[in-house]
């Protein structure tokens, strides 16, 4: 579809483009041939300026991160898998109108491909810097037809609606209600990743009645929505490598007895289910619980015996003001699929925490235990249900339910 004006390292690049697309199809990323296709076209490199070819190309590596004076991530090039992992679901078509909410221009570029030359792509960021960069790296690659606006995403672009699909490429706390309004009501999907309780899925949503409901989802890690949209996280140490991650506003955290309660005894609970598809029982356990928030440990406090390995990469602790329950998991037969899920507890109410944790990840593995099981809704407006349903949780602007049929 396009002319790329500058191909420095023409032939170079061709070949680690062709090997990226190979990984990504042998990892599931990509599963349809015309997101191969726009993948094997669009010139990466170009819009990665200053970055070796290999790092411009890399399956699994995000490039071009811009950083607030704190050092936390403001804005980067979404890796490819990422981008990936977005478009299918998307299931963009020729002539499709489609507005990208989060600039870096290489997605925008693969929108374009999808839509070909009788759509209609718009890329829309808060960041003069970014969306001053993305018109250059467009242009340079023969993009020339996406538009580039400055604005404040929350609000959308109104006057390139409606839109037969919204991508949104940074993690936010809510669905703008322009985002809704803007979305065609006829076979629109809004393709966004969303924060529940401190966990992110990358949800595709349809219209349905007055609200949203999902036909897919997955495990997401995005830069955070930026202007009006923005929602603050919560990190509460506990000490030294040991961190609680929330965006709940109303979740109380006594962060000395909790780190008190981590230096007393140790309870184990096993119970006797099996344990797979760990961000899928993530999600279960912590949109099923009363009192949640995501638990970080370093390596150092694990390697110290603290904390269990379990926690290096996050996962969901019940906690009251004193105690504290994780997950686990034990490994009980050969079979790869072999593992059992126990919980570990701290605290004067270690064991009715135990219980409950147990009890959820029981009832996962009885009834929920695949993938993709979860159905999310969400309905834009005020009130909120009272009393508020099991998996909902109320936002700026709606109520998120999740619910497992």
């Amino acid at each position: 579809m396009t002319q790329v004006t500058s191909m420095t390292g023409s032939a170079e690049a061709d070949e680690l483009r062709a090997g990226m697309v190979r990984e990504l199809r042998s990892l599931g990323a990509i599963r349809s041939d015309r997101v191969a296709t726009a993948f094997e076209t669009v010139p990466r490199h170009l819009f990665a300026p200053g970055e070796t070819l290999a790092r411009a190309y890399a399956p699994l590596g995000t490039t071009m991160p811009k950083r607030d004076a704190d050092g936390f991530l403001l804005s980067v090039l979404s890796a490819p898998d990422i981008q990936a992992m977005m478009l299918e679901p998307a299931e963009i078509e020729p002539g499709m109108r489609v507005l990208e909410v989060g600039s870096g221009g290489v997605n925008a570029a693969l929108i374009a491909e999808l839509t070909g030359p009788s759509g209609d792509v718009t890329t829309v960021d808060i960041d003069p810097e970014i969306t001053a960069r993305t018109r250059a790296c467009l242009n340079a690659a023969g993009y020339g037809q996406v538009r580039v606006e400055l604005a404040d995403a929350e609000h959308g672009v109104p006057d390139g609606a409606p839109y037969d699909r919204i991508l949104i490429t940074a993690g936010t706390w809510d669905v703008a209600p322009a985002w809704i309004a803007q979305l065609s009501p006829d076979g629109g999907r809004l393709v966004v990743p969303l924060r529940m309780r401190g966990l992110t899925r990358t949800v595709t949503f349809e219209p349905k009645g007055d609200g949203l409901v999902s036909r897919h989802y997955q495990l997401a890690a995005f830069v955070p929505f930026q202007g009006d949209g923005a929602h603050p996280d919560r990190k509460v140490m506990l000490r030294d490598g040991i961190v609680l991650h929330t965006d709940d506003p109303a979740l109380r955290i006594n962060a000395a007895a909790l780190n008190a309660a981590l230096d007393g005894p140790r309870l184990e609970a096993w119970t006797g289910a099996r344990y797979d598809f760990p961000d899928e029982v993530s999600l279960f356990t912590t949109l099923n619980s009363p009192h949640v928030a995501q638990f970080h440990a370093s390596q150092q406090v694990i390697d110290a015996g603290i904390v269990g390995r379990w926690a290096l990469r996050g996962i969901p602790a019940m906690i009251t003001a004193d105690s504290i329950a994780y997950r686990m998991a034990r490994q009980v037969s050969d079979d790869p699929a072999g593992y059992e899920s126990g919980v570990i507890a701290h605290g004067p109410h270690a064991e009715n925490l135990a219980a409950q944790y147990a009890d959820l990840l029981r009832r996962w593995a009885r009834d929920y235990c695949r993938r993709g099981t979860a159905l999310l809704r969400y309905r834009p407006g005020d009130p909120a249900p009272d009393p508020l349903p099991p998996g909902a949780v109320v936002k700026r602007h709606g109520v998120v339910s999740v619910t497992w049929p």
